[in-house]
């Protein structure tokens, strides 16, 4: 997998509450991906841009929020979550990724 692509499929590392419970209890790191995205492709990204062995990947899609602008209806577009379990004894470091 080319550099380019790993980009396209790993947009952002997700930051809430609840990604931050996993991360500390589960050696799990959620990330924003593609919409287009596959587990495989999901597990061969992070292994190659942190350097870790990744022990299994879980998706699902997150259906965007209806908003209401005033008297104007709008809808925030859907989006993919990855939720990246390590093998034990591996950890990404965010701050010291490329």
């Amino acid at each position: 997998m080319n550099k380019e692509r790993i980009f396209q499929v790993l947009l952002a590392p997700h930051i809430s509450e609840k990604a931050t419970l996993v991360a500390e209890s589960g050696n799990q790191f959620v990330f924003r991906v593609a919409r287009d995205a596959k587990k495989p492709e999901i597990k061969k990204a992070v292994e190659q841009l942190f350097d870790v062995k990744v022990k299994s990947v879980r998706t699902l899609n997150v259906k965007g929020k209806a908003k209401t602008f005033g008297r104007l209806q709008g809808k925030r577009s859907d989006w993919k979550k990855a939720y990246v379990a390590l093998e034990a004894g591996q950890d990404i470091d965010f701050m010291a990724a490329e």
